[in-house]
């Protein structure tokens, strides 16, 4: 079934990130794509993520979809402008790629191009009122399209500390699915009861949630995200858990396969974010049932 149809007919879904190389060998990123064929509904790929370069998002959806798994790609405005965002949508469908999420793409500080420009040509809310144009036929000049693309299409909900700026990043999803976004994807979570609350204002939006759980690998990538992202919520009873626990790379695993059970209930959904760890994500589904 595709990922459409059981966001349609409200089934739980889960995806999987997984980065494009930095250079031409593939072989990692599709044996890790083999590993859990059949145990996944998609696998999402960013595109340069963080500003790193690597292979494009457009490559690495036609290599998923090469295996047998349906892609998701992320587009962002950073780094294009409104011509090549429109071509290479333009591209994707014509490759076979279905899904698309409009993400903001990080800021260029500790990208590895110092020198590369920003383009932002397009916000968000336009690069998703340009997609459902493509989709009615014509570009953003106005001209008819020799054929329209179809997709389902995705956008991110911002980071929140406390309800306030929860508040603020509903209005800015609001429009984003007014503009033409089906689905939306949450920051990591790691504190769920908090988010228990949260997630029926996310429900709100009449859109599908899905929830991002995102590996923690160490007791010091823990405590770095306590202290410089108080807006991640990771609390001194995980830190404790993973420092405490014999085995620390299991403990994470286990934390993030509970991670995953626990939201079941709460969201439509889960996208798993390894960050390097994509060989691990068969354990991560194990731990979490799936």
């Amino acid at each position: 079934m595709s990922l459409k149809k059981r966001l349609l007919s409200k089934e739980f879904v889960v995806l999987a990130e997984m980065h494009t190389p930095k250079g031409v060998n593939i072989s990692e990123l599709v044996n890790n794509a083999r590993r859990i064929k059949g145990r996944i509904d998609a696998v999402v790929v960013p595109d340069m993520d963080n500003g790193v370069m690597r292979m494009s998002a457009l490559a690495g959806g036609v290599l998923m979809h090469q295996q047998g798994l349906e892609a998701v790609i992320n587009v962002y405005c950073r780094d294009r402008n409104r011509m090549a965002l429109q071509g290479d949508i333009l591209a994707a469908h014509v490759l076979g790629i279905q899904n698309l999420i409009v993400v903001k793409g990080e800021e260029m500080a500790s990208c590895d191009h110092k020198d590369a420009r920003i383009v932002n040509d397009l916000d968000e809310i336009q690069l998703l009122e340009v997609v459902r144009r493509l989709q009615d036929g014509s570009d953003m000049a106005g001209f008819d399209l020799a054929g329209a693309p179809e997709f389902t299409l995705g956008c991110t909900l911002g980071k929140f500390a406390d309800d306030a700026s929860l508040e603020k990043e509903l209005e800015i999803a609001k429009r984003k699915a007014d503009a033409g976004a089906q689905f939306i994807i949450t920051p990591p979570i790691f504190d769920i009861d908090y988010f228990s609350s949260a997630a029926d204002k996310i429900k709100a939006l009449n859109v599908p949630v899905i929830a991002t759980v995102f590996l923690i690998k160490s007791v010091g990538i823990a405590r770095y995200m306590s202290v410089t992202e108080p807006e991640s919520r990771v609390g001194e009873d995980l830190i404790k858990r993973i420092r405490k626990s014999r085995d620390r790379e299991t403990e994470c695993l286990k934390i993030a396969g509970e991670s995953i059970e626990a939201l079941k209930d709460k969201v439509d959904g889960v996208l798993v974010v390894t960050l390097g760890w994509e060989h691990r994500l068969p354990t991560i589904l194990d731990y979490a049932q799936l």
